[in-house]
Formats: C-alpha cells, sequence, structure tokens
C-alpha cells in the first residue's frame, strides 16, 4: 500500500473543460480547479515551495515562527504546513477579507492581525508592513514575502504551467490569470512561451488596482486604494514577483463582473469558486469574443466559494452592494 502525507497532495490538480457557458463553438476554454489543493486554493503550491527552499537553505528553523501578508489563501497555506510541521504561524489581513477566512487560519492554530484595508502603501498600519514588522519583532520567524519572492512564481514555473501544458497536449493558445503578488500569471506565463512564444497570456485587473494603468502606459497610479470587493487579486504597490513583460494583455473588470460570473459558473458549470475565478473566466469569455480563429483557452479558478459563502453567494449582501443578482 502506498503512504502519502497531505503535502504529497499539492498540485497535479484536474482542468476541465467549460460545457455551458461558453457561447463560441470555435473556442474551447479550460479552468484548472485549483481548489482541489488541501488548503482549498492555488497558494499551496507557492507557500510549500517556499516554505520547504527555506528548511532546506537554515532559514526557517525547527520551532520558529512563520510570518506573512495575506489576503486569506496564502494564509490558510501557511497556517496548514504550520500545523503539520509544528511551526508557529502569525497571518496580517485586510479588513476586507470574509469571516470564512479568517475563522479558518484560527481553526488552524494561527494568529491573525487585521488591518485597515484603506491603509495606504507607505503605512506602517497597512497589511504588509505590519507583516514585515511582526518578523523582524520576532524572534526565530521566517517572513514568506509572497510579493517579492521570486520563488514564488518559480513554484508556477516548475508546477502549474507545466501541468497545462501536459493536460492540454501543447495545444494551449491563450492562459488567462488576474494576479496580486504576479506568481501564477508570471511563472505559468513564463513556462508556457518557452514552450511556445505564441502563446498570449492576459490579466484581467480590477477597477482600483495599480496594475492595469502600469502595464499600459508605465505609470503608478497614485490613488490604487484596493477598494474594490474582490479579494486576492489587484494591487496598491508593485510587486516583484509580477512579471508585466510576460503579458500580453489585460482587461479591467469590476466587482459585478466577477461576483455575476463566479455565480453563474455555479449555476451552470457546477464550478463553486471564488471571485477571482469568476473574474478570469469573465476575461476568458471576453478573449474569446474577440477571436476569430479556433483557440484553446486555459484559465484557473484559485479557490473554493465555500469562503465567500457571507458575500457574493449571499444574495441579501449582493443587493445590499447593489450588485446584479442573475437568476
Amino acid at each position: 500500500m502506498n503512504s502519502y502525507q497531505l503535502l504529497d497532495t499539492v498540485g497535479n490538480t484536474p482542468l476541465v473543460k467549460l460545457q455551458n457557458i461558453n457561447p463560441y463553438s470555435h473556442i474551447e476554454i479550460y479552468v484548472k480547479l485549483e481548489f482541489f489543493n488541501p488548503s482549498g486554493s492555488i497558494k499551496d503550491r507557492m507557500v510549500k515551495y517556499i516554505i520547504e527552499n527555506a528548511e532546506a537553505n537554515g532559514l526557517l528553523k525547527p520551532g520558529g515562527t512563520i510570518v506573512e501578508n495575506t489576503s486569506g489563501n496564502t494564509g490558510a497555506a501557511v497556517a496548514m504546513i504550520a500545523a503539520i510541521k509544528g511551526y508557529k504561524a502569525i497571518l496580517t489581513m485586510p479588513d476586507k477579507v470574509s469571516k470564512e477566512k479568517q475563522n479558518a487560519l484560527k481553526a488552524f492554530g494561527a494568529e491573525i492581525v487585521v488591518t485597515p484595508t484603506s491603509a495606504p502603501p507607505d503605512s506602517p498600519e497597512h497589511y504588509v508592513n505590519t507583516a514585515k514588522r511582526i518578523a523582524k519583532e520576532t524572534t526565530n520567524s521566517f517572513l514568506i514575502n509572497q510579493y517579492d519572492n521570486l520563488k514564488n512564481p518559480e513554484a508556477h514555473y516548475l508546477s502549474t504551467g507545466p501541468e497545462i501544458w501536459q493536460q492540454t497536449d501543447g495545444k494551449v493558445t491563450h492562459f488567462v490569470a488576474a494576479g496580486s503578488t504576479g506568481g501564477t500569471v508570471s511563472g505559468v506565463g513564463k513556462y508556457l512561451k518557452e514552450k511556445n512564444p505564441n502563446i498570449q497570456i492576459v490579466m484581467p485587473d480590477p477597477i482600483g488596482s495599480i496594475y492595469y494603468d502600469y502595464f499600459k502606459t508605465g505609470k503608478i497610479k497614485t490613488d490604487g486604494s484596493c477598494s474594490y470587493q474582490v479579494e486576492g487579486v489587484g494591487e496598491d504597490h508593485l510587486a516583484r514577483a509580477m512579471n508585466f513583460s510576460l503579458i500580453d494583455d489585460m482587461y479591467q473588470f469590476t466587482d459585478d463582473d466577477a461576483f455575476t460570473m463566479a455565480r453563474r459558473l455555479v449555476r451552470e458549470e457546477g464550478i463553486f469558486g471564488g471571485g477571482t475565478g469568476g473574474a478570469n473566466v469573465w476575461a476568458a469569455l471576453k478573449l474569446a469574443k474577440s477571436l476569430k480563429k479556433s483557440a484553446v483557452i486555459v484559465t484557473v479558478i484559485p479557490d473554493n466559494g465555500v469562503k465567500y459563502l457571507s458575500k457574493f453567494y449571499n444574495d441579501e449582501w449582493m443587493k445590499q452592494n447593489n450588485y446584479s443578482i442573475i437568476s
């Protein structure tokens, strides 16, 4: 009998074809179901890779504390691995993070520190700066540093990218993925373009993030505040893990675009994903509409919809926030 450990189940997630929501017969759209990872999101890949590298290089020692800033999914991965390996986890997050995500981290035994979403990038109250301060003040600690750690995209270059290439038999023509740290879109984009330089990489970005304007103009917006409600996507500062040179185009989306599509996905495809997955599929369909020739578009559903039951899967919450409800 083969013996497996929980962390052996990270990666090798299913790739499934959209059956009902895609109206374009000449385009195939596939989604990679990253909520099959053990903590429920794509972040398991990156966190596992970074922690194992830190252990191998003596940067994370037995009994240590892992510190990280998170919108919830990275935190869940950190908390899960810390529980398995006997580390303490301290996680900072903006206050827009859903209660389900916050409670999940506590369930793993992590300590959470909630900071104002409105805090600007240079504020000591910003969740990234708070994590850096805690790591500095904590003895025997290790900061994942997902935004600026190049091991983040490397994890996807070594795992997610090759999986997509193999699962599509090398027929993928376009890859669509929103980004916050940029790890997924940069790592997968690098791998796929090395296999076939003609593959196009498209990144949806929420209105209120600085990435779209930076990509289009080379200038950083001063009013990027991450005030949008979709979680884990876009940013108010540039991440070093984001490689803009690999991206061929960006689309801007609204919270309504992301939430409405996520709700359609579960109703029409049975795929119960989060808001970023909704945004990714929204962008894949926008891309498909623009293509005249046959194509194979791949995107990702980064996490599970169960994390958002109190938010956009709740009709009353949608009404209170003036979002569309499509029956």
